[in-house]
């Protein structure tokens, strides 16, 4: 039974993995947390594209035809690589929401928050310059929010007091536009939207990607599964990716391993 493979540096990626579940329910999904290497915004990109080449083979040989690169750096730094690599594997890339979010905008002032690795991109560089040349782009690097959704801390007065820092000069600055850049940041998105109160818009790509990928799938002819499995592995210790997985999920998992490429 052929199966769709996510990976992302980390956990962050579980915010796609989510919404692709909730497109095809009825696919086996493999999940790959890299968070031995986690997080990738700051890596090389050289680095980044033998890192990503690494997970690709593993999740080939658990029989992944379709590879959602959950994961804005790694797109950014090895999408098209991989493509290139691995000629017979279709991949889905994450890129920040710039277009959509400068279509929509009103005050003309919208932000992308994202990794360094991300801003710094060839990626984010051409579509800013393509879709967004006569909006104000506030492209804003959290400096823990990856780090706080690795440890499952997204609710604490603390985790809420770094996201209002980032937010509030935004919104100040007259920012109606927030596209979310990372895909560890979703899982923030409630403390976000208590900041925000209605002034802006959150933006969220993960939902196009899902629907990017069931036509993917359609395009390809995967076989659905009478009794579809989500398996998730990481290449760090076991028993904190366990216990975030649930937190960030909201269930429990059995199929959770560990495994050191």
């Amino acid at each position: 039974m052929t199966k769709i493979g996510l990976f992302d540096s980390g956990v962050g990626g579980l915010s796609v993995l989510r919404a692709v579940a909730r497109e095809l329910p009825a696919y086996d999904l493999v999940y790959f947390a890299d968070q031995k290497y986690c997080p990738y915004g700051l890596r090389p990109p050289r680095e980044i594209r033998a890192l990503s080449a690494r997970i690709t083979k593993f999740l080939i040989e658990q029989n992944c035809r379709v590879v959602v690169v959950a994961c804005n750096t790694a797109s950014a730094a090895a999408l098209y690589f991989l493509r290139e690599t691995f000629p017979d594997i279709a991949f889905i890339g994450m890129e920040p929401a710039v277009k959509p979010a400068a279509s929509a905008t009103r005050s003309g002032k919208i932000a992308v928050l994202a990794t360094r690795g991300t801003l710094e991109g060839e990626l984010f560089g051409n579509t800013r310059d393509e879709f967004a040349r006569e909006i104000k782009v506030n492209a804003v690097y959290p400096p823990d929010w990856v780090e706080r959704v690795e440890r499952g801390d997204i609710d604490s007065p603390e985790t809420f007091s770094s996201v209002r820092a980032v937010i509030q000069p935004l919104l100040d600055a007259g920012v109606d536009e927030i596209a979310l850049g990372c895909t560890h940041y979703p899982f923030l998105a409630p403390l976000i939207e208590k900041v925000v109160d209605g002034r802006a818009t959150i933006l969220d790509p993960s939902d196009a990607v899902a629907k990017q990928t069931a036509r993917v799938v359609a395009t390809r002819g995967l076989s659905s599964s009478r009794s579809a499995t989500q398996t998730f592995y990481t290449s760090s210790e076991l028993a904190s990716f366990q216990r975030v997985l649930t937190k960030l999920l909201g269930v429990s998992h059995t199929n959770v391993y560990q495994t050191l490429l």
